[in-house]
């Protein structure tokens, strides 16, 4: 049997078997004489479909499969059996069997379609018919089928599986290494639908959004007023952009001057496309749901918008905390990675319930980060907070739950600040400077910045004709060019 080295050679030499797979999608298009209903359907579902997540998760595996039961029955259950059965005289072979035919149709699933020698070396090594009369004669040799199965999975997994697959190879107890290649068969398996889903998403999207918009036409040629409401929508960004904001203090820059401000007011920056469409973008994630002159062109990410708004405002509670307790506790316990991402832990379970009951969350927030605060300043042999530091860490936790507190409001205005700076310049070049107080939830904005690009970016390339007609009357042409919708 082959050596690891000489595995991966012959992994990399099969490489550009591969290489030219093209997966392609098609998607049926109704005819015109189609309800109007389904057609509406048809749209969302393509809108839907557009904005797969490459990052799949696996509840996407079939649920009638071995490796969707495996996270609840397999490890008690399964496993145990299949050592009892390997271990009794003679060897019980039925559980064995049933894993080597699930492990068989994963190792095809990940072969591209023009790999057609291995399907049929892998089709022939694990024939069920032949295994099976192996198995009643009593000679399965389950130790080379998987040793036979390692050497497929060094060929055919992705580079940043190597080391896992690697790993098993020092396993000798047969039930162990089973468990272990199921494990990474599923994870190799799902590299391999992300891999399809990123394939796929380039025509995806590019159908979605001249059909989209197709679609949309179609209504408007019956429908004249049917942008009326985005047309409020973006000349009310627009008007927001050269209102001059009022916030806390200490929100301003630090180095204006002190007649700046009133200046910045009198002359405000000239506006652009981007300018507006972003102000809009983030004023439908404070929306009053009672409004219902929601823009036409956003009525199918109106759900999408709403968790957006529960996701940011969480997050705000979570920074503000996260600031608050940092101010106290000093730069080593905040220092800690453990620390800081066991605090975060906390916060995020009990902030959920914020936007029901802000008081009582607020209390429990206070009561349970200070204590782990108490606790963490103890175990690094720190000095614990005085009695009156920790009074007024409880009430400043609790002054979070009132609109008007000011570290809230800063937070907010510093992550709408960033998520207009990832609608220009995108998620990474944002991080690279983010606003004061936000470090300690990079993590969690990076997720609700690439959530906010994803939707706002697809809906400005359905609808950007239209905008760009409403934008005309507001913004001077050189500036609809330079930032174009």
């Amino acid at each position: 049997m082959p050596n690891v080295k000489e595995r991966a050679a012959r992994k990399e030499a099969r490489t550009a078997e591969g290489a030219s797979r093209e997966p392609h999608a098609g998607h049926p298009r109704e005819s015109a004489s189609s309800a109007q209903g389904h057609r509406s359907r048809l749209t969302e579902r393509v809108h839907e479909t557009s904005k797969l997540d490459s990052h799949s998760e696996e509840k996407t595996l079939s649920s009638s499969s071995l490796q969707s039961k495996g996270k609840e029955t397999m490890p008690s259950d399964f496993w145990d059996h299949l050592k009892e059965q390997l271990s009794s005289v003679p060897p019980d072979f039925s559980c064995a069997l049933e894993l080597l035919k699930e492990v068989r149709e994963i190792l095809l699933s990940l072969l591209l379609p023009r790999q057609n020698r291995l399907r049929s070396e892998i089709e022939e090594a694990l024939d069920m018919d032949f295994l099976h009369q192996q198995a009643e004669r009593g000679d399965l040799d389950v130790t080379y089928l998987s040793k036979y199965i390692l050497n497929m999975m060094v060929l055919l997994c992705a580079p940043v599986r190597d080391e896992a697959v690697q790993k098993l190879e020092s396993i000798t107890d047969p039930v162990r290494l089973l468990r272990g290649i199921f494990q990474v068969l599923g994870q190799m398996k799902m590299d391999m639908v992300n891999y399809t889903i990123q394939s796929l998403q380039p025509p995806l999207q590019e159908h979605s959004i001249q059909f989209e918009r197709a679609e949309f036409q179609e209504r408007l040629n019956k429908e004249p007023n049917l942008l009326d409401h985005t047309t409020k929508w973006l000349t009310q960004a627009a008007a927001d952009l050269t209102r001059p904001s009022a916030g806390c203090a200490d929100t301003r820059d630090s180095s204006s001057s002190p007649g700046s401000s009133s200046r910045d007011a009198a002359a405000p920056e000239p506006l652009s496309s981007t300018m507006v469409l972003s102000q809009g973008f983030l004023n439908l994630l404070i929306w009053d749901p009672e409004n219902e002159e929601f823009p036409e062109t956003l009525l199918m990410d109106r759900a999408r918008l709403q968790e957006l708004e529960l996701q940011q405002k969480q997050l705000t509670i979570l920074a503000s905390v996260m600031l608050v307790a940092s101010s106290f506790s000093g730069s080593v316990l905040f220092g800690s990675p453990q620390f800081v991402d066991k605090l975060k832990r906390i916060t995020k379970s009990l902030v959920e319930e914020f936007n029901s009951r802000p008081e009582e969350t607020m209390q429990t927030v206070s009561e349970q980060v200070t204590q782990e605060i108490h606790q963490g300043l103890k175990s690094m042999g720190l000095a614990p907070l005085t009695s009156d530091n920790t009074a007024s860490l409880i009430a400043q936790f609790q002054n979070i739950a009132k609109k008007e507190n000011c570290v809230r409001n800063v937070i907010d205005q510093r992550i709408h600040l960033f998520l207009k700076c990832c609608f220009v310049l995108g998620v990474q070049r944002s991080l690279l400077d983010l606003p004061g107080g936000l470090a300690l939830v990079e993590a969690e904005l990076a997720e609700l910045g690439q959530n906010f690009v994803t939707l706002t970016h697809h809906n400005q390339q359905v609808f950007g004709p239209y905008y760009t007609e409403i934008l005309k009357p507001i913004i001077s042409p050189g500036q609809i060019e330079s930032g174009s919708v």
